[in-house]
């Protein structure tokens, strides 16, 4: 029995930085209460560069993808490497906070969502995508997060001492990257404007980061996090 108990501490004690991962719950909480209370008051985010792209249903997959490219990113790295794995949920979470901030504080949404019962055909795509826009409202959009948090996984992947030069994964983790950007107005989930504004936040967030100027106090600030 004292064998389990001392082999389930150790197991805690090494894997302790993965306590930070509790922000999820009060992300989801803070999305869900904002996504039920902002639905018909809001800004539309729109351009006329979203009249010029067309709808395509097929890029439903990297849309879907996103979801197994962050968990499997975050996972990698609370497994191998510390430092990392700080770095890029630091960025994540307070890039994800700042964007629930502001749909708190600036309702916004869009119109431009396609009547897929009018396209005259079925597929698929278009059956996962119905089932996206049932549960998922056109509101809370700007910044993206979609696009935020795949700017940010690639970019914990580029920095990555270990996976630098595995160039197949370098590449393989930007065209992912550049694909799910784009799923986001081809479904017309999101504007143009709202992957501008997930690349304008995602810059910000680099600078802060990732810029080695910072380096020292990152370093600090995650050998504090290792000593909780």
């Amino acid at each position: 029995m004292k064998k389990h108990s001392d082999t389930i501490k150790s197991i805690l004690i090494k894997y302790k930085h993965g306590a930070i991962l509790s922000y999820f719950f009060i992300y989801m909480i803070w999305f869900t209460y904002l996504e039920k209370t902002i639905t018909t008051k809001f800004t539309p985010v729109y351009s006329k560069l979203d009249d010029l792209i067309p709808f395509n249903e097929w890029f439903i997959i990297p849309y879907l993808l996103w979801f197994i490219y962050i968990f499997v990113t975050v996972t990698y790295f609370f497994l191998t490497s510390k430092s990392d794995y700080y770095r890029c949920c630091a960025y994540l979470f307070i890039g994800m906070t700042i964007c629930l901030v502001i749909y708190t504080v600036w309702p916004n949404g869009h119109y431009l969502r396609v009547n897929l019962d009018t396209l005259g055909r079925s597929n698929i795509c278009i059956d996962m995508l119905s089932h996206i826009y049932a549960v998922d409202t056109p509101t809370n959009v700007f910044p993206s997060i979609h696009v935020f948090n795949s700017i940010g996984a690639f970019i914990a992947i580029h920095k990555s001492e270990r996976l630098r030069s595995k160039k197949w994964l370098q590449w393989s983790s930007f065209i992912l990257t550049v694909l799910i950007c784009m799923s986001t107005v081809f479904l017309k989930q999101h504007s143009i404007l709202d992957v501008f504004g997930g690349i304008g936040l995602g810059l910000i967030m680099y600078v802060i980061i990732y810029i080695p100027a910072w380096g020292k106090e990152q370093k600090k600030v995650e050998q504090g996090l290792s000593n909780i």
